[in-house]
């Protein structure tokens, strides 16, 4: 796990009190010291007790203490807290990230670290929405993908949206199913709110329907259809040379032409050539009147040719996105959604691995989100606003 983060730090002698009432309907903005010294015990890494002070609201009259920096009224400090996430993000399990802590002198009980991964993450995701809802969050090419996680043992889809330019995560999602309604649900209100030019995706027909639904191009990973094409053209083509099958009436090819029509379709989908649509329609002509099978038939070579040939003229402009320029004239999408793909394995499957499965559903976005947050993250940066009073 590639994770850098500089751990808060506990300044006894700096405080940075509100500037506003924190009391929710108060907007005052004065007040007067109403306790100089309070003593507040805390669990920490170094220091077990530092001294906060009292201040009393001129305008609702209720009184509030000022921490110093990296203390709240929690009772363990930011430090302490993200040293637990760390741990846990890091493979360690939450009673070993607490038999860790403890041979540290600073006991903290499972639970409590638990609670302290869930707030993180639910906090996360609050500051990943606020910046996604800014007017210069724009996203150009968003990638989405799916994979697959226990809960209580059952297996639930988990759905994960990127920034496919600077690979930051955008958005996870748990899904009550993969229809086409359900994905466009969870996608679509995305792709608007960060005004997405591309949708960049494996070769599922749900994402198909959800980039047409939004008006947005689309890029099929080329990784992946270029893959099934050549699996396809071998198992074709092994099929006619060990046992070359009857010519059904209708299509008027011979074995001979089918293997040289499938060397053919092989290059296509590797070049990619400027014809491929003209080329895919010749072929698709001279297969077009193979016959459907029977009820309970299995189709012929023919006529599973003539379908794979149709689905790829059929979407060659997802297949070919990646070679339109933007307004700018760069090009705006990889050909590949690897991307999403590492995304998936750096901040969910590597932690999974090690873990036989979640208990809430909460747990897989909160985790997730959090360690996508942490790894994207500069070295350095400050990261006590993952936790809030």
């Amino acid at each position: 796990m590639r994770v850098r983060a500089r751990i808060p730090g506990l300044e006894p002698d700096v405080m940075k009190p509100p500037r506003v009432c924190p009391y929710e309907g108060c907007q005052g903005k004065y007040f007067k010291m109403h306790e100089h010294r309070c003593a507040k015990p805390l669990r920490d890494t170094k220091s077990e007790r530092v001294v906060a002070y009292r201040r009393k609201c001129l305008a609702c009259g209720r009184t509030h203490r000022v921490y110093p920096q990296g203390v709240s009224k929690a009772q363990q400090s930011d430090r302490l807290k993200m040293l637990s996430i760390l741990l846990y993000i890091l493979g360690i399990s939450y009673r070993g990230v607490e038999d860790f802590l403890t041979a540290l002198g600073c006991y903290l009980d499972h639970t409590t670290i638990y609670r302290n991964i869930q707030a993180a993450g639910e906090q996360v995701q609050h500051l990943r929405r606020g910046l996604l809802e800014q007017p210069a969050s724009k996203v150009s090419v968003v990638g989405a993908d799916l994979t697959y996680l226990r809960c209580r043992g059952e297996k639930v889809a988990l759905a994960v949206a990127i920034d496919a330019q600077t690979g930051v995560t955008l958005d996870v999602e748990i899904l009550d199913n993969e229809d086409t309604e359900t994905m466009k649900a969870w996608l679509g209100p995305l792709l608007k709110l960060v005004d997405a030019e591309v949708l960049s995706t494996d070769d599922q027909d749900v994402f198909k329907a959800v980039a047409d639904s939004e008006g947005v191009s689309h890029q099929i990973c080329r990784q992946h259809v270029t893959r099934n094409v050549l699996d396809f053209v071998a198992k074709t083509a092994e099929g006619v040379l060990s046992a070359p099958p009857p010519v059904p009436e209708g299509p008027d090819v011979m074995p001979e032409q089918l293997l040289e029509d499938l060397a053919l379709l092989e290059w296509i989908m590797l070049g990619h050539p400027e014809n491929g649509p003209q080329l895919l329609a010749e072929l698709y002509a001279r297969y077009a009147h193979a016959p459907a099978p029977g009820k309970g038939k299995r189709a012929t070579i023919w006529y599973r040719m003539r379908n794979h040939v149709l689905r790829l003229w059929n979407h060659w402009h997802r297949h070919t996105c990646y070679r339109t320029p933007s307004a700018d004239g760069a090009i705006p999408v990889e050909e590949t959604n690897n991307a999403t793909e590492r995304v998936i394995g750096w901040d969910i499957k590597e932690r999974y691995r090690t873990m036989r499965g979640y208990k809430r559903e909460e747990s897989i976005v909160n985790v997730a989100m959090l360690t996508a947050w942490l790894r994207e993250e500069p070295a350095g940066q400050d990261l006590s606003e993952l936790f809030v009073s």
